[in-house]
C-alpha cells in the first residue's frame, strides 16, 4: 500500500471516517451517496458510482425521486441498492410531512413548499394534491384529487369538499406540478382556484393558498395575490 499519498487524497477515499470527523457538510454528494451504496461495481468504487448515477440522472433530486423501475434499470444499481436510494426519499418525504403535523403550517410557509416540492417536483405528469388542515393549520391527510392537465373538468370541487367534510378540515391548500418547468400560472388555474375558494366557502372550509410546483421550487398564488 502506497502511503505517501497526499493526505487530501488519501482522506478523501474514506468517505466513512471524514462525516465522522468533520460532518457531513464537508462531503460532496457522491460521497454522501457512497456511504449510503457501501460498495462500488467491478472498476468503479462506490465514489465513482455516485458520481455516475448523479450525472446519469442529471442530478442529485432527479436520482433521489427515481422510481424504481428507473433505478433498477441504472448501471450498477441492483435490488439492494434501488431499495436503498427509495428508502432515502420516502424517509425525507415523511419527515417534512411530520413537520407540517405537528407545527403550524400559516407560521412557515416555506415548510408546506418545500413538502410539495419533495411530493411533486419530479413528476413528468401533472399531479393535483390536496393537503386537508385543521383549525390550528396542521396537516390531517394529503391527498392527490387529479392527474393530468388541470382544469375544472378534471378536479371536482364536490369531491374534495366531500373529503373536507370526512376530514373534519378547516381549511386546506391545493398544490399541482408544472412539469414543463414554468411556473407561471395559467388561466386554468387561476379560475380553479377561484371556483374551489367559493364552493369551499360555502361549507366554511377555507382555501389558504394554491402553489404551483416547478422543479425548482414552488410559486404561492396567495403570495402573489391571486387567491
Amino acid at each position: 500500500m502506497n502511503t505517501n499519498l497526499p493526505m487530501a487524497t488519501r482522506t478523501s477515499e474514506r468517505p466513512r471516517e471524514r462525516l465522522l470527523a468533520h460532518g457531513p457538510q464537508v462531503l460532496t454528494s457522491a460521497e454522501l451517496l457512497a456511504i449510503i451504496l457501501r460498495t462500488g461495481i467491478r472498476g468503479c468504487s462506490a465514489v465513482e458510482l455516485g458520481h455516475r448515477l448523479i450525472h446519469h440522472c442529471g442530478g442529485l433530486r432527479e436520482l433521489l425521486a427515481s422510481d424504481a423501475a428507473t433505478l433498477l434499470s441504472l448501471p450498477g444499481l441492483g435490488q439492494a441498492k434501488a431499495c436503498e436510494i427509495l428508502a432515502i426519499n420516502e424517509l425525507s418525504r415523511r419527515a417534512l410531512e411530520e413537520e407540517l403535523r405537528k407545527g403550524e403550517t400559516l407560521d412557515r410557509p416555506e415548510r408546506v413548499k418545500r413538502y410539495c416540492v419533495a411530493l411533486l417536483a419530479h413528476l413528468k405528469i401533472e399531479h393535483c394534491v390536496a393537503l386537508y388542515l385543521d383549525t390550528r393549520f396542521r396537516l390531517i391527510a394529503c391527498d392527490e384529487v387529479s392527474r393530468g392537465t388541470l382544469s375544472q373538468s378534471s378536479v371536482y370541487p364536490r369531491e374534495i369538499i366531500k373529503a373536507a367534510l370526512r376530514h373534519h378540515a378547516a381549511a386546506l391548500i391545493l398544490a399541482h406540478n408544472h412539469p414543463s418547468g414554468v411556473a407561471e400560472p395559467s388561466q386554468a388555474d387561476l379560475a380553479l382556484t377561484q371556483h374551489l375558494r367559493k364552493a369551499l366557502a360555502l361549507v366554511d372550509v377555507r382555501l389558504l393558498d394554491h402553489l404551483i410546483v416547478t422543479a425548482t421550487g414552488a410559486v404561492s398564488l396567495a403570495e402573489r395575490g391571486s387567491l
